[in-house]
């Protein structure tokens, strides 16, 4: 037996090791995850059918041994699938070292192929963006390059109809860390007819959502855990406080939030307290639009 121990202690180490190994070099650099789901959304009309909606969030920037080729395949992903609208779920930056500027060069330089494409492109920020005080800098650089900062408010996406009552309207929430969420604002110029896709940076805004206002909200902030252990719940307490109970990965439980609204939380790209991913790995999520009925 006590032979035995040592050589279990040094298997136990070599395995853990090799999980650190995968977790730091392949999992997060290697792997990309894309989501595909199909989504009845009300009110949507016939000439929006096959409507295709891409996400990606929380590229994190500036975060050290940052995940930088992870987000230029994960472009070059999405301009493969060739999506009518493409949304982007905040925390462009982690830090504020290097310069906010220097990290917001970066940005538009991973992101170039996609402004180039022309697709209707939009952005909310996240808890990061506000945290390094890069969220003015970050607002001007991203509608200066054609994407619409969406703070609070709502807009339609360019495309067949015409009618705003029957366009399909992306609404952006800000993030609830700091406390930039208004709901009411957010909604207020959306047509009570309209299909609508609701974009916000934290999951732990959808149950302030009304009913039936939220039939697709698509959220990051989670990472899926980052090292997320098999068999764990859909339920985390992942955050920063004790209180923020949030939905950690995928397709919220039924019956969370109210009735008629239904979220998904993606994984995001990049990494937060350190540069590891395990059983969570990066990911771009594509939903495509269906009629109701």
């Amino acid at each position: 037996m006590r032979r035995l121990l040592p050589r279990i202690g040094l298997a136990l180490g070599t395995l853990l090791v090799l999980l650190l190994a995968y977790g730091v070099l392949i999992e997060p650099r290697v792997i990309l995850d894309e989501e595909h789901a199909e989504v009845a959304l009300p009110q949507l009309g016939d000439e929006l059918a096959g409507t295709e909606v891409a996400v990606l969030s929380d590229l994190q920037l500036g975060m050290w041994f940052a995940n930088h080729g992870m987000v230029e395949r994960a472009v070059e992903a999405t301009l493969e699938a060739d999506p009518d609208v493409v949304l982007l779920g905040g925390d462009f930056v982690y830090s504020s070292d290097p310069t906010v500027q220097t990290q917001i060069d970066t940005l538009l330089e991973l992101i170039g192929p996609l402004i180039d494409s022309g697709i209707p492109t939009y952005a909310v920020l996240g808890n990061h963006d506000y945290k390094v005080g890069a969220a003015e800098e970050l607002t001007t650089a991203l509608e200066d390059a054609g994407i619409p900062v969406l703070s609070n408010t709502a807009v339609p996406v360019p495309g067949p109809v015409d009618d705003p009552a029957e366009q399909l309207h992306v609404v952006g929430i800000g993030p609830d860390l700091p406390n930039r969420v208004d709901v009411d604002a957010a909604l207020a110029d959306v047509p009570d007819t309209a299909p609508r896709v609701v974009l916000m940076h934290n999951p732990t805004v959808f149950d302030q959502l009304p009913a039936g206002t939220a039939p697709l909200a698509l959220a990051g902030h989670t990472h899926c855990g980052q090292v997320a252990l098999p068999g764990t719940p859909d339920w985390a307490y992942l955050a920063l406080t004790s209180e923020e109970r949030i939905v950690a990965d995928g397709w919220a439980p039924e019956g969370y939030g109210a009735e008629g609204n239904r979220m998904f939380v993606t994984c995001g790209i990049g990494f937060s307290v350190a540069p590891i991913r395990i059983n969570a790995a990066p990911q771009v999520a594509f939903f495509t639009l269906q009629p109701e009925n």
